[in-house]
């Protein structure tokens, strides 16, 4: 099977049984139990049917685990500090990972069942199945104190799918934890979203912020956010196991000229239909054009570039009141009091969503 997985694109493969180690489980309930996980109910009604990959096919016995390594060229940590530019979290900079993964998967399932006479499924971040621990005991790598997997060959950057078969395979050694006493990861967290080492609280995390919250970004966050637009990289791009991570070869994984930390200026003015044309494929775009306009609105208010006020006063008209808001806030970074007083007159007094008329009052006594 090894061959099979170099053949369709996989760096790296291990196998387990279906069983999710204790250590997990209960990192799981405590993250629950603590209401980390923010607003992704999802996990909650789920948790029951994580500990077991039983929980979604009883008659499973092995789970086979592959992963694919999209390190990027360069250290997105350099990106940050170039504020006129949008930060795109490098898994996301390709196509969608989840269509680009499952249909190799299924590839090498088929010719797995074919030979083996047994039964496979393939799940690739979408099913209730704990995949970072199942890769730990798969030897594939360990959970470091981010919680995201770590290789001593790929550092941070794999991306995982899973083949769970009733055939009874020969396991893998589970891998050793060799984060020693480094704490870059925590240290970098630009919101401190880790509580402590190998913990993670969703609520402040830029990654969960940015592409899974519905809401308003409180606004404790927005400077911290910086330019990132879409995800975030800190934790992961700072590992020193990345040292040993040559660049992804998977052309499909690569960044475009859409995606690569595009300029904020060809992003603010962007339509509906422009953002669903430019992220066709990709991940992005299930975060849907008004979630990341919020975003890109944040950016730029961090920018603190004046060029940007007539495009961001433009999305004081947009139906979306989490727009609307973001453009208040970008603007009190932009414009002087003055300017920001005078502008209020023409939209507070219409606007009908509470949140915006706060976020006018809290940028006019913001100074």
């Amino acid at each position: 099977m090894k061959k099979d997985a170099a053949i369709y694109g996989f760096d790296v493969l291990g196998i387990t049984n279906t069983e999710v180690i204790h250590d997990s489980s209960k990192h799981l309930v405590d993250f629950l139990r603590l209401g980390r996980h923010g607003d992704m109910e999802w996990m909650v009604e789920t948790a029951s049917r994580r500990f077991s990959a039983k929980h979604l096919w009883p008659e499973c016995q092995s789970a086979i685990l592959l992963g694919i390594s999209y390190a990027p060229p360069h250290n997105p940590l350099q990106r940050v500090s170039q504020s006129q530019k949008g930060v795109i979290a490098s898994y996301a900079k390709g196509r969608d990972y989840h269509r680009v993964i499952k249909g190799r998967l299924k590839q090498i399932a088929e010719r797995f069942s074919s030979r083996s006479g047994n039964d496979v499924k393939v799940f690739v971040d979408t099913a209730p199945l704990m995949e970072k621990p199942l890769a730990v005991a798969a030897g594939i790598g360990w959970q470091g104190k981010h919680t995201n997997l770590v290789s001593r060959e790929f550092g941070s950057w794999l991306l995982l799918g899973c083949i769970l078969t009733t055939a009874n395979l020969h396991h893998s050694n589970p891998h050793n934890d060799c984060c020693g006493n480094c704490k870059k990861c925590l240290d970098i967290c630009p919101t401190n979203a880790f509580p402590a080492p190998y913990q993670l609280d969703a609520r402040r995390c830029i990654a969960y912020l940015t592409i899974e919250y519905k809401g308003h970004i409180p606004i404790e966050f927005r400077e911290d956010i910086g330019n990132r637009i879409f995800g975030c990289d800190d934790c992961l791009a700072v590992c020193p196991w990345n040292k040993f991570a040559a660049a992804a070869q998977e052309a499909k994984l690569k960044a475009s000229l859409d995606t690569d930390d595009p300029e904020l200026a060809e992003l603010v003015d962007m339509t509906e239909f422009g953002f669903r044309k430019r992220f066709s494929g990709t991940t992005i775009r299930r975060t849907g054009y008004h979630r990341f306009m919020r975003n890109v609105l944040i950016a730029i208010g961090n920018s603190k570039n004046r060029a940007f006020v007539k495009s961001t006063s433009y999305h004081l008209h947009n139906n979306s009141p989490q727009v609307r808001a973001m453009a208040i806030w970008a603007l009190r970074n932009l414009l002087e009091y003055n300017e920001l007083n005078q502008l209020s007159k023409s939209y507070f007094f219409i606007e009908k969503d509470q949140y915006v008329r706060n976020e006018w009052i809290l940028a006019l006594n913001f100074r």
